[in-house]
């Protein structure tokens, strides 16, 4: 039963060693320049200025969640745009419907978020 898993093994163990070999070499064999250049810390190219470790509030982070699952419902959207001509003849109507309910959720959803003060930035 173990012996089956055995290719698995080694198969993970080739990567291991060829991503270890690899990082070794290049360590190695690699040329070694540092210039104040390309030793310096950047950041879409404007130098950077006060601690790294700052922090943010949480409105941050709410706000990017909203954005993404927004952002990821609008996906849905495609597939049924693209196969809502081929249907129209048959159940047109039952899949306007039902789109126009998933929308709905989704404006429900938006209200609530806008409601509660998720999309205010301070």
């Amino acid at each position: 039963m173990l012996i089956d898993y055995l290719p698995i093994l080694l198969l993970g163990l080739f990567a291991v060693l060829f991503a270890g070999i690899n990082l070794a070499l290049t360590h190695i064999l690699g040329p070694k320049r540092p210039t104040r250049a390309k030793l310096s810390v950047y950041e879409s190219g404007v130098q950077p200025v006060g601690d790294a470790r700052q922090r943010f509030t949480i409105r941050f982070d709410l706000i990017a969640m909203l954005f993404i699952i927004f952002d990821i419902e609008v996906v849905f959207l495609y597939p049924w745009a693209v196969v809502f001509k081929k249907f129209s003849e048959t159940s047109g109507l039952f899949i306007l419907i039902e789109m126009l309910v998933f929308i709905g959720i989704l404006l429900l959803g938006y209200i609530y978020a806008w409601k509660k003060g998720g999309l205010t930035w301070d």
